[in-house]
């Protein structure tokens, strides 16, 4: 069973929280608890995230930035998703064209409103020069 992984952020947010938590639980429910408490706290605190924040990536529950930013590069381009899906066989030549047809046609819709919502734009612009020159004079 693989170790969970977190961002290097959340993982020292958590392994705070978690120390802090601890502590102060084992300090409630046991008064007189030795010298159990306090390592809690000081391996949690002093130790944990400053390893973490040593290692970065190497620690073993932090995640690699750099798989993050493929991930988010293919997710944010859909050709080259479904090209990869293409090429690696998930799916067949029909199935390609389809959705081929169907990104360009999209691409073609999200262009033509880009470009409408840029004329209202443009629009709005002159109509607001217009109106000031009018109250200038």
């Amino acid at each position: 069973m693989a170790l969970p992984t977190f961002e290097k952020k959340r993982l020292i947010g958590l392994v705070a929280i978690l120390s802090f938590g601890l502590t102060s639980l084992l300090a409630v429910l046991f008064p007189g608890g030795g010298p159990l408490i306090p390592a809690i706290f000081i391996l949690g605190i002093f130790v944990t995230i400053p390893l973490v924040l040593l290692f970065g990536e190497d620690f073993p529950l932090v995640e690699s930035e750099s798989a993050d930013e493929e991930s988010a590069a293919s997710a944010g381009d859909p050709l080259a998703t479904l090209r990869e899906r293409y090429a690696t066989g998930e799916i067949g030549e029909e199935e390609f064209e389809r959705k081929l047809d169907q990104l360009l046609e999209t691409e073609a819709l999200e262009d033509r409103a880009d470009g409408e919502a840029a004329d209202r734009r443009e629009l709005s612009e002159r109509r607001g020069r217009r109106d000031r020159e009018t109250e200038l004079e």
